[in-house]
């Protein structure tokens, strides 16, 4: 019985050798941090893409840059299925931005590894933008990864082209034999590597990583979708994800954790590329948002006049463009329910799904001031002094960004008789969405204020030059 418990323990032992075998992600090399030899907004260019206007240094955090390299595969991707390694030994070099807290203290633990997205031709901190406040608040790591061969190699402002002094020898495509994003998947996972089993230099300086969660939006959160069918069962790297405004066919064998948003503008195709909630994938739709969110243009357009000498910012859209639903309130509590999802098991609460009244063609169901119906629905859209919808048209890139638009004054003054009933319609609705867990308490907070000190329903004037009373003699 003895020789049988004894091979049984070997047996298992074995196996978990061969499970954490199966982990084994290569380490890259690791250069930096990277000195910035000039001011940002300087031609030189010799600082960090995109670094954020604020200073971090403000609320005890760090920016660093990195160069990582070292040798990629590519992987066979078979829709919904494990892949397999088609080719291997491809040399890469690209880099990796780190916004950190400076005192362990301050801290949480976690890092938020964001697929830099490259649908505008550069690079996005599509993630950092609306929720970098939040990041900051709750001791937050945001590191952001150079993946993607348009990232680093298109013109004009791809990082090679946009700063040829500090990014010149970075290289995605082998030398140039390599013209698709094919070893864009080992890249990302070796900065991960790096992150949470770093060798040598350690990008998070004296910080201890308790989890790493592996995020994307919109198409680098596709990216992520087949990463985690085809490449997460062979490197079982990342314990969590969260798909922004994206993702889509994950695969429901694996059980690792996932959280999805979606917002209004996601849907406008139907209901098709939705994904049944379970005990490991959960999805929010957000009535009333946008793809891309009103508080990530206003974040990036001082960025994009510095870096790039001229504003974008606002487009020429059909409809007054972005939404100003602030679906960022429901996007940073989403880490946090994460968070606890992966470290406790302790599940998010599920949210009811937008409505449609038809299908053939998808048209969403709308209330009589043009309000999607269903979802999660913030105060913006409860108790609405615009309307905000998810969509638009016109431009390159107007169908993402929803519309805004103001009510007139005897609409509000239709919807509500005096201050008082507005005050209170906000400040209830802000407090069923927190506890229902949508929102941040925080959040909560600034929807009463906010509605406290606004004009709603505006006063009416008093006409001019007419006097009260006698006239004078």
């Amino acid at each position: 019985m003895k020789k049988v418990f004894l091979l049984m323990a070997v047996t298992l032992f074995s196996l978990t050798c061969l499970s954490f075998a199966a982990t084994d992600v290569p380490n890259p090399t690791v250069i930096g941090p990277i000195p910035a030899s000039v001011e940002p907004g300087d031609p030189l260019r010799d600082y960090p893409y995109f670094t954020p206007a604020e200073d971090l240094a403000d609320f005890g955090y760090v920016e660093e840059e990195f160069f990582i390299s070292g040798f990629a595969n590519r992987y066979g991707t078979p829709t919904g299925a494990t892949g397999s390694i088609i080719s291997s030994d491809h040399p890469y070099k690209t880099r990796i931005v780190v916004r950190r807290p400076v005192s362990s203290k301050r801290f949480n633990g976690v890092v938020v590894l964001e697929w830099q997205n490259v649908t505008a031709g550069y690079e996005l901190d599509a993630h950092w933008a609306p929720s970098w406040e939040h990041f900051v608040r709750e001791g937050y790591a945001w590191v952001g990864v150079s993946a993607q061969r348009v990232g680093v190699h298109a013109e004009p402002n791809g990082l090679k082209a946009w700063s040829p002094h500090r990014y010149g020898d970075l290289d995605l495509t082998d030398d140039g034999t390599i013209l698709d994003d094919s070893l864009c998947y080992d890249v990302f996972a070796q900065a991960g590597q790096a992150i949470r089993h770093p060798r040598g230099i350690n990008p998070m300086g004296n910080l201890r990583v308790k989890l790493v969660l592996a995020v994307g939006a919109s198409q680098s959160a596709g990216r992520l979708s087949i990463y985690y069918n085809s490449i997460q069962p062979l490197h079982n790297l990342f314990e969590g994800y969260y798909l922004l405004v994206g993702g889509a066919g994950l695969r429901t064998d694996l059980g690792v954790k996932v959280f999805q948003y979606l917002s209004e503008t996601d849907l406008r195709g139907g209901p098709a590329r939705r994904m049944a909630d379970s005990d490991h994938f959960r999805s929010w739709e957000v009535a009333g948002t946008g793809h891309s969110t009103h508080d990530s243009a206003v974040y990036r357009d001082p960025l994009v006049i510095r870096d790039f000498g001229e504003p974008q910012w606002p487009p020429d859209c059909d409809l007054p463009p972005y939404t100003r639903t602030r679906g960022s309130n429901v996007i940073n509590i989403q880490y946090d329910h994460l968070v606890r999802w992966v470290l406790k098991d302790i599940p998010p609460p599920t949210a009811p799904k937008l409505e449609f009244e038809s299908l053939a063609p998808p048209i969403f169901a709308r209330d009589e001031l043009g309000l999607a119906k269903g979802g999660i629905r913030l105060p913006e859209v409860e108790v609405p002094i615009a309307l905000n919808t998810g969509i638009n048209s016109g431009a390159t890139f107007c169908v993402l960004y929803g519309a805004y638009q103001p009510f007139d004054d005897d609409t509000l003054r239709d919807l509500y008789r005096n201050h008082g009933q507005y005050v209170s319609a906000v400040a209830h609705s802000a407090k069923r969405n927190l506890k229902a867990g949508y929102i941040r308490p925080e959040a909560a907070v600034e929807y009463k204020v906010e509605a406290a000190f606004a004009d709603v329903p505006p006063k009416k004037t008093k006409p001019h030059g007419k006097n009260k009373g006698k006239g004078t003699k």
